[in-house]
């Protein structure tokens, strides 16, 4: 991925990270270096996202809160924040499709309502987490897949503007995840789509076109903390 791309993968995460916390009250930082929150993030979400290599690890713990349960999204995978009481969590791939022509999978629907918001984060699992703010950002697009009965059984978020849409919070109870990545593809077909992914996740989305582009690596300070994984 030229670094430009891979820049725009990370801040385009950051930005998703920035509203589902703002959904929360929690305002965010951002600027050159970073994206970060002062306070805990919510769960499965980082307290900050690095934006380009090279960040000095104390200057971005500083504005964190870094004690027990913090966690770092390190787009690069070049921090070593070993020495700050964190470990690795997991190692994961951005991952890039380039504008193209859409597949044959139909798109998926998006969710409009709070009501039809409830039960769609009830099936990804993330309950709570998702609140009605996210239906009203025009950046946000919230999807879902039924079936012939009306059941979801799968969705995905497009979070982003006109040239980059990054793809997240993607879930299936079916046993054909490269459906919903198909399903997702055709929802916006001409736009570049970034996001990550790591094993053995990362798999049904490369059959569905997209390409590993670098690694990143989240950190997680010492206690346990839900793996901020979007």
């Amino acid at each position: 991925m030229p670094e430009d791309l891979r820049t725009a993968a990370a801040r385009n995460n950051a930005e998703w990270c920035d509203i589902v916390c703002g959904s929360h009250g929690l305002a965010g930082r951002t600027d050159a270096e970073a994206w970060s929150v002062p306070r805990r993030s919510p769960p499965w979400y980082p307290d900050a996202v690095t934006l380009r290599p090279g960040v000095d690890a104390e200057a971005l713990l500083a504005r964190i809160d870094a004690g027990s349960g913090a966690s770092v999204k390190d787009s690069f995978a070049d921090l070593d924040l070993s020495g700050y009481g964190f470990r690795v969590l997991f190692d994961a791939q951005w991952i890039h499709r380039a504008p193209t022509d859409p597949p044959l999978e139909a798109p998926l629907i998006p969710v409009t309502t709070p009501e039809d918001l409830a039960v769609w984060a009830a099936a990804h699992g993330g309950g709570e987490l998702f609140r009605p703010a996210l239906l009203t950002d025009p950046r946000v697009r919230v999807l879902a897949r039924h079936n012939d009965q009306g059941g979801l059984t799968g969705g995905a978020v497009l979070s982003g503007g006109s040239d980059v849409y990054g793809v997240s919070n993607l879930f299936t109870h079916t046993n054909n995840p490269r459906s919903i990545w198909h399903g997702v593809c055709a929802t916006l077909p001409r736009t570049t789509l970034v996001g990550y992914e790591s094993t053995p996740d990362l798999t049904p989305a490369l059959e569905a076109g997209f390409t590993p582009t670098g690694p990143l690596r989240v950190w997680l300070h010492d206690q346990p903390h839900p793996t901020p994984s979007r």
